[in-house]
């Protein structure tokens, strides 16, 4: 996939497209051994347009929670689980905002909060992107599968899609080329 350079407006449009389209996230955090874990959060709304954070209800009391106040950064993974592929990276925090928490409230939520809103454990984790990365090939399997076998007859590299980097800021921007060796060449 070559990766594009986009106007920042657009690759973040581009993105908040993506995630609206799948909403689960791995949310990747460092556990106080210095292990990773992940666990799937569903994005709260993921049509609105994005500003730089991500919503995610939660249970205060729980262990991503206290790693997140130990060490805030953390990862967001994204996979539609046909050919798009969304990593995120930013810093979370504990939002405990009720006006914010009755914004974002939606029936699905009542699934793990069944106290609603009433619950007294209930909060919002904030997640504050800094960096995105996105993989996209919109084409059918069949179009992949055809693009692919050209490109094996020709030796030429396949480009299976769009790849983006998008930074909203905190730290240097990663360097990476059109021949970038992490995008996927198999769907």
């Amino acid at each position: 996939m070559a990766e594009e350079q986009k106007p920042l407006k657009e690759a973040l449009e581009k993105l908040q497209k993506l995630i609206a389209n799948v909403r689960v996230a791995m949310l990747t955090t460092v556990g106080s051994d210095g292990s990773l874990r992940s666990r799937p959060m569903v994005t709260q709304e993921p049509n609105v347009a994005f500003d730089g954070a991500l919503w995610f209800f939660t249970e205060a009391s729980s262990d991503k929670v206290r790693e997140i106040q130990a060490k805030p950064e953390v990862n967001l993974s994204y996979s539609s689980g046909q050919n798009t592929y969304v990593s995120v990276s930013g810093r979370a925090e504990l939002v405990r905002d009720r006006a914010k928490m009755e914004e974002l409230w939606n029936p699905t939520v009542e699934a793990w909060f069944p106290e609603k809103l009433e619950d007294p454990d209930i909060a919002l984790l904030r997640v504050t992107v800094e960096k995105a990365e996105y993989w996209d090939a919109p084409n059918s399997k069949i179009v992949q599968t055809l693009a692919f076998t050209k490109a094996l007859l020709t030796g030429q590299r396949f480009e299976g899609g769009e790849h983006a980097k998008v930074s909203l800021g905190g730290g240097p921007e990663e360097s990476a080329s059109s021949a970038d060796p992490d995008a996927p060449t198999e769907s």
